[in-house]
């Protein structure tokens, strides 16, 4: 089977499952996109919370996924952009100061790197690094507000960065699980980020939206405002959550209440017939019993208002809260928990959807139009704008009027916009 060196590859190794995407670019009606050539997915049992607890069954599930993935497209994976977000990721926002002297050919790359370098330049502790720094504006001489700084004149140019920094030793752990499932990976990329690629629009970005990655072990969340980043992050709990109050509450097993959840649950009572009865099962194989599902639903709506009040506070920590035009997107395989996105329209006063990759076809596969290909997807823009950025000629073409630099999160993020 080939190698390919053309085709995209994305890897998302979550604490449920790994999921891999094979993508080629195309052209619709003289408009590029992106079309699904392979998908893969396996159960893990290595990770929880987002970190890997067990090498081998990480790799297995690494093995089975990339091997489903390359049946699919006909070919073999050599390198993946793959995704990280464990519980211990943290955000900041940083600013930089460089000091200009150039007459008047005003501002170049090399002083945007030379600002950007020092932004990035914050004490961390020996174990942490930075996995992201995504510039969110400019300043010359104290006019800010400012996309692409190229050619202004001025003596002194200022940035703002968001910083997204993760525990190197962890994430040199998932880069040895690919390496040893025959994978090479090209970039780490925080998850949030990516998802947010693959599911938000350009207005919602513009006026205030925040993105809630649920997964199984992990709620990975990102804010943007007027385009750019402001705050992101992952809680240490997601679906897999919810599923434990039921077993604990309802004296059943792990395995009975998931299926309790999947089939009938609902995180708000109104959404379903209160007197209706739900049986559950008895630990060790005994008779099973009835309860309400109006108990099943006020169970799941205790645990969603304790993950959206964690989050809240994150964005009150911020100066986010009252910033929620655009609304809150809900993605991720955790977020199809019936009544989430109603439930999250009422505790943060705004509106609420699902969040779906866009902009993807595929012939061989009809499921990707689902929250839980949402981080898969976004890893494949985020793969598309970094090949671009490093396009010669994409880089020449666009030398005018880019949002940001090469080299800068902020730029490719925008292309994709």
């Amino acid at each position: 089977m080939p190698k390919t060196d053309t085709r995209l590859v994305a890897i998302d190794v979550g604490s449920a499952k790994v999921a891999v995407l094979i993508v080629e670019r195309t052209e619709i009606d003289g408009e590029p996109g992106l079309k699904v050539v392979g998908a893969g997915r396996a159960p893990n049992r290595g990770t929880l919370k987002g970190h890997i607890v067990n090498v081998d069954a990480t790799v297995k599930a690494l093995r089975r996924a990339t091997e489903e993935a390359e049946a699919m497209a006909g070919t073999e994976i050599s390198r993946a952009y793959v995704g990280v977000g464990g519980s211990d990721v943290r955000s900041a926002n940083s600013h930089g100061t460089a000091y200009i002297d150039n007459g008047d050919g005003g501002v170049t790359r090399a002083d945007i790197d030379l600002v950007l370098n020092a932004a990035r330049d914050v004490p961390l502790p020996p174990d942490r690094e930075i996995l992201q720094a995504i510039p969110q504006e400019f300043a010359v001489d104290d006019h800010g507000g400012i996309a692409d700084p190229q050619r202004m004149l001025g003596s002194r140019l200022e940035a703002k960065v968001h910083l997204v920094m993760g525990h190197a030793p962890r994430t040199r752990t998932l880069v040895r699980c690919l390496n040893q499932a025959g994978v090479e990976a090209t970039e780490v990329v925080f998850e949030p980020l990516a998802t947010a690629q693959a599911v938000l629009l350009r207005d919602e970005r513009e006026l205030g939206v925040l993105m809630l990655e649920i997964g199984s072990g992990t709620c990975g969340f990102a804010f943007f405002h007027q385009s750019e980043v402001q705050h992101s992050g992952v809680l240490p709990f997601g679906a897999s959550h919810f599923t434990a109050d039921l077993a604990s509450v309802l004296r059943t097993s792990f395995a009975g209440a998931e299926t309790l959840k999947l089939r009938h649950g609902s995180c708000l009572p109104g959404l379903v017939d209160g007197d209706q009865g739900v049986a559950v099962p008895s630990v060790g194989g005994g008779a099973s019993r009835t309860i309400a599902r109006a108990r099943l639903a006020e169970i799941l709506q205790a645990r969603a208002e304790e993950m959206f009040h964690l989050v809240q506070v994150e964005l009150e920590k911020a100066g986010c809260a009252e910033q929620l035009r655009g609304g809150i997107v809900l993605s991720g395989g955790g977020s199809k928990l019936a009544g989430l996105p109603e439930l999250a329209q009422q505790f943060f006063s705004c509106d609420a959807r699902y969040g779906v990759p866009l902009g993807f076809t595929s012939e061989i596969h009809q499921g990707l139009a689902d929250p839980t290909w949402s981080t898969a997807a976004g890893l494949v823009r985020y793969a598309v704008a970094m090949e671009q950025a490093r396009s010669p000629l994409v880089r020449q073409g666009r030398a005018r009027g880019m949002r940001g630099m090469v080299g800068s999160l902020r730029q490719m993020f925008s292309d994709l916009l």
